[in-house]
């Protein structure tokens, strides 16, 4: 496979054949404590494999499926809660961001701005993330052929930003079912750096009536599979409590098994 184009999110450059980047953390921000205490345990895990990190976590969950659904702490306190992460930790944080009038103070505290996926080829959103200068990660369409998102980056890069990530987080397959072509992955990452999203990838949307159902027990396949193919980083939604997540907590990988998923990454990225 040949290498991607590079990306520099915060102090990390992504492609091109460099390490693997881990992009982790929990589906939303649940309260600061158990946000900086997650970002502790994922970064003491990562730190020790020699895994570069971004700390995710969603201030907001506009696209909750129902109205009744828990949303998040909002930008104001949500953004303040990514800072405290950053200063604490040193680490990189990323987070979504859904409306143009968004970005500019997203683009104050975050290393890099997530586009999600049903608002990936919204022009105005692409464009307002584009120019915070900040990298801008881009989630693949759940509707959209790996080629068409070429188009989707070029809005970015014509705003005159080069710095864009593209994520892999399933296809529609009929109605509740996303799956993985990851014959995609190879498409994307002639434009840009791609990283994949395992634990949307085995999400059943609206499968468990008015919330998001999956099938966890995918994950580490599909994640092996995606290492394989040559990523360039790999997204995981993290939380200690699966069960009791106040997102997606049908999908997202327990923090006390995400040593061993790791090391497994890591193994296969060595034999590369």
């Amino acid at each position: 496979m040949n290498p991607s184009r590079t990306a520099k999110l915060g102090p990390h450059i992504v492609g091109g054949g460099r390490r693997l980047l881990l992009i982790a953390g929990p589906c939303v921000i649940e309260s600061a404590e158990h946000t900086l205490q997650l970002a502790e345990s994922i970064f003491a895990i990562t730190e020790r494999l020699g895994l570069p990190l971004v700390f995710k976590a969603s201030y907001d969950k506009a696209n909750r499926s129902s109205v009744h659904s828990y949303r998040g702490p909002g930008p104001d306190e949500g953004l303040a809660i990514l800072h405290r992460v950053r200063e604490t930790l040193g680490l990189p944080v990323l987070s979504d961001v859904h409306e143009p009038n968004q970005a500019r103070a997203a683009g104050e505290v975050l290393d890099c701005l997530q586009v999600p996926a049903f608002l990936c080829r919204q022009t105005d959103l692409l464009v307002a993330c584009a120019r915070t200068g900040k990298c801008v990660n881009i989630k693949k369409g759940q509707f959209l052929a790996p080629q068409k998102m070429q188009l989707v980056v070029e809005k970015v890069r014509e705003a005159g930003n080069e710095n864009v990530l593209v994520t892999e987080r399933g296809t529609f397959f009929g109605y509740e079912r996303l799956v993985n072509d990851f014959t995609g992955l190879h498409v994307i990452r002639q434009f840009a750096p791609i990283v994949f999203d395992a634990t949307h990838s085995v999400q059943h949307p609206g499968g468990a009536g008015s919330v998001t159902g999956g099938a966890r027990e995918f994950i580490p396949l599909l994640t092996r599979a995606a290492v394989a193919a040559g990523i360039d980083a790999l997204f995981l939604e993290v939380h200690d409590d699966p069960p009791n997540a106040k997102s997606d907590p049908a999908t997202v990988w327990p923090l006390d098994q995400l040593a061993y998923l790791l090391e497994t990454v890591l193994r296969i990225r060595e034999a590369l």
